[in-house]
């Protein structure tokens, strides 16, 4: 009879773990994010070796770490994946209260590697930035605050996560980290969008983020320079942007062919923020669209799953995980042609980094989680009810 009234999806008693998670799971999103993670370290393996050369250490020393890093990634998003909901929400807000607090500590113990910024913790083999960790985190929490706010008699959780949002804005735009600070109130925006916010609000937010870029630029010399630089109409052909720009220009269509390129040899960051660049260059505008149709792939499918999901937490949380995912591309893509001022942010699965690419893995399993097939009624079936009534 519930099944009749729901429209649910039969339920296989004593179904093995395994089994079912292949059988509810978007397999062509999770194929996409593979494919991503495999068009890195073909990418890692064009771009690192000249800087490998540079610090005294194997040619391939860099891709074997990413593929290290990558292993884990994969591995946590595959266990993440296979979650219920609730247990990723638990997880998830336990992981942003820790990567939190290791943000506040930031300007403490932290250190920036000479990049003028302090976004890491140095660990000695490897190095941590916080707020890689933390987007997931946050996002699932505030979605939780969000979902729960709309409950009878719930917390005012919608006013809890913006002040959550602000803290963690301020904080990250003192290191300075601009971009990540965009992203986290990007993606509460999103969220809250989804959830009913009024567009007054909305446009007021807007406002309020064009005043804190005005107010960053007359007062950080750092945000300043990336700006005048941005606005420019002449590219300093010395700078990564300048070389960047030439890189893609060069690649056309097809590329100058594998391991032809010269961006990698002038670009410090060629396999990190400017990866895109070595990609063009080195397999032109094609492998570019191509990476763009997987990132477009993962983002759309994801968001028609969520559509159809009853549960207002998994909605929120999905929308916001899928979104971020999505812009950060978009951003990190944007800078290297152009059309965005410089962020300093990796290209998920696609950059080399530890932080980067686990962070993106646990984010991935837990959008994964959250679009998985499960017995229950479509969104739809409520508003067909609701019209026949």
């Amino acid at each position: 009879m519930t099944e009749m009234v729901y429209g649910a999806v039969p339920v296989r008693d004593g179904e093995p773990i395994l089994p079912k998670w292949w059988r509810t799971i978007d397999k062509w999103a999770m194929s996409c994010i593979l494919i991503l993670f495999a068009v890195g370290l073909l990418l890692g393996l064009a771009a690192s070796p000249p800087l490998a050369a540079k610090n005294g250490f194997e040619p391939f020393h860099y891709v074997q770490r990413q593929a290290f890093f990558g292993a884990i990634a994969l591995v946590a998003m595959l266990i993440t994946s296979m979650m219920s909901p609730v247990l990723v929400r638990r997880l998830a807000v336990l992981g942003f209260l820790v990567a939190f607090v290791a943000l506040a500590l930031l300007p403490f113990f932290g250190t920036d590697f000479g990049k003028g910024a302090v976004r890491w913790y140095g660990l000695g083999f490897a190095a941590v930035q916080p707020s890689e960790f933390l987007k997931p985190g946050f996002v699932v929490a505030a979605a939780w605050m969000m979902a729960a706010s709309a409950d009878l008699n719930g917390p005012p959780g919608k006013t809890w996560s913006f002040a959550l949002c602000i803290s963690i804005v301020l904080m990250l735009a003192l290191q300075p980290d601009f971009g990540q600070a965009c992203l986290v109130l990007f993606a509460w925006g999103v969220m809250y969008f989804v959830a009913g916010a009024p567009m007054v609000l909305l446009v007021g937010m807007a406002l309020l983020a064009v005043a804190g870029g005005t107010l960053a630029y007359a007062n950080s010399e750092h945000f300043a320079r990336r700006i005048d630089g941005f606005l420019s109409t002449d590219i300093d052909p010395t700078t990564q942007l300048g070389y960047a720009a030439n890189a893609i220009r060069e690649g056309g269509l097809f590329g100058v062919g594998v391991g032809e390129g010269q961006v990698k040899w002038s670009l410090p960051d060629a396999h990190t923020d400017f990866i895109i660049a070595v990609a063009a260059e080195e397999y032109g505008l094609i492998l570019v669209l191509v990476i763009i149709a997987l990132y477009a792939t993962v983002v759309i499918r994801s968001l028609m799953r969520l559509v159809r999901e009853r549960d207002t937490f998994i909605r929120l949380a999905g929308t916001g995980l899928a979104c971020t995912l999505g812009v950060q591309a978009m951003i990190n893509m944007g800078v290297a042609v152009r059309l965005l001022p410089a962020k300093g942010m990796t290209l998920p699965f696609v950059s080399y980094g530890g932080s980067s690419v686990i962070a993106s893995g646990i984010a991935v399993g837990m959008l994964l989680a959250f679009t998985r097939t499960r017995p229950q009624g479509e969104i739809s079936d409520l508003l067909t009810r609701g019209r026949s009534r």
